[in-house]
């Protein structure tokens, strides 16, 4: 795989300095201080770099019953971003890195990502139905502003009449405001802004090259003035930690535009667990033994649950109090848990593209 580093980018705020090993090696490497104390000396901020992805395959699919949809298209695997909670830094082992800092700096992108659509949704018997963009990692971290792979994706699924739902932490999105608001207008785009926390110091934090708070809100408010449906994930929410702000959270976005909302409680799966204590012990050391224990008491005992109908929201007393709120909170800010489904049945094969795979007999 060919490497490169962007041009652009500054190489620090990043959401941790740790490279767990990956769990799927057999082997492991620890560091070891011989007496001189080079541990304790400043790493060099590590750069971003991108690895280019020879994948055959855009569209990936799920059958998972937490979900409302059963495909999925990521433009890039790992996210500059940032987050210290994300639930996909643990895919990153999948291609032999680290959960922990490679998840944020070595970036794998997808130069065919539009190809190999354009490819998959020509094939034969291929049956629409709605593509989320981002259902991994955002679409629109920082690289996107140089490659340009979302909107090239767009494009086609523009082309094919194919509805698309984006999920994204990212103001960018409104740089391509003018396809999209062509497909809503055809009712075949949707987009959903991630926002955790209305605190921009949290932010910074927990997302540290992610959009302020105040920037996606402004987004929410931009797609629907351009007529672009747009929703709110109040995710993750974290015990003790953002989750006093949910209701806050669902009236901001409710007056920026959202028409609906969702929130998901915190999921720590494999190396995130540890990655996320070690954050939690740095950022905010006389608070975390107290998060720690409201996360404990919503999934069992455990910092994690990956039980089908469970994982996402969570069980016991205080799992049951924040989906209370939420419910509470969404039905007085007017915001809809199931948004209206998206167009399918526009879906069709561009005249071109057919004539490319399958010349005329006549």
């Amino acid at each position: 795989m060919d490497t490169f580093i962007p041009r652009g980018l500054r190489p620090d705020g990043r959401g941790t300095r740790l490279a767990p090993p990956n769990r799927f090696e057999t082997t492991r490497h620890d560091a070891f201080d011989d007496g001189w104390g080079m541990l304790d000396e400043k790493e060099a901020a590590p750069e971003t770099v991108l690895i280019r992805d020879a994948t055959k395959s855009v569209i990936s699919r799920n059958d998972s019953p937490d979900l409302g949809f059963d495909r999925g298209l990521n433009p890039y695997r790992g996210c500059e971003h940032g987050c210290i909670y994300c639930y996909a830094r643990p895919t990153h082992a999948w291609i032999g890195l680290s959960a922990g800092l490679d998840f944020e700096t070595k970036l794998v992108f997808k130069p065919e990502a539009a190809t190999l659509l354009e490819r998959e949704l020509s094939r034969k018997g291929y049956q629409p139905a709605t593509i989320v963009l981002g259902s991994n990692t955002d679409p629109y971290q920082p690289v996107e502003r140089q490659l340009r792979l979302t909107r090239a994706v767009l494009e086609v699924l523009e082309r094919f009449g194919h509805p698309v739902a984006i999920v994204t932490k990212s103001a960018g999105v409104l740089r391509d405001a003018d396809i999209l608001a062509r497909m809503a207008t055809r009712n075949l785009a949707r987009v959903h802004l991630s926002v955790t926390t209305l605190d921009a110091r949290l932010a910074r934090a927990m997302e540290p090259r992610a959009a302020t708070p105040a920037r996606r809100l402004d987004a929410m408010a931009g797609l629907k003035e351009a007529g672009i449906p747009v929703g709110v994930l109040a995710a993750p929410m974290i015990p003790g930690l953002n989750d006093p702000e949910l209701e806050r959270i669902l009236e901001a976005a409710a007056r920026s535009g959202a028409s609906s909302a969702n929130a998901i409680l915190l999921r720590l799966p494999h190396e995130l667990g540890a990655l996320f204590e070690d954050w939690l012990n740095r950022t905010m050391p006389d608070r975390a033994a107290h998060v720690l224990s409201l996360i404990r008491q919503t999934r069992g005992g455990a910092l994690n649950d990956a039980a089908f109908g469970s994982r996402f929201r969570g069980t016991g007393a205080y799992a049951g109090l924040l989906r209370a709120r939420f419910e509470r909170a969404a039905r007085q800010f007017g915001l809809s848990e199931t948004p209206p489904p998206l167009d399918c049945s526009q879906f069709a094969k561009p005249r071109a593209t057919a004539a490319a795979a399958q010349l005329s007999l006549f």
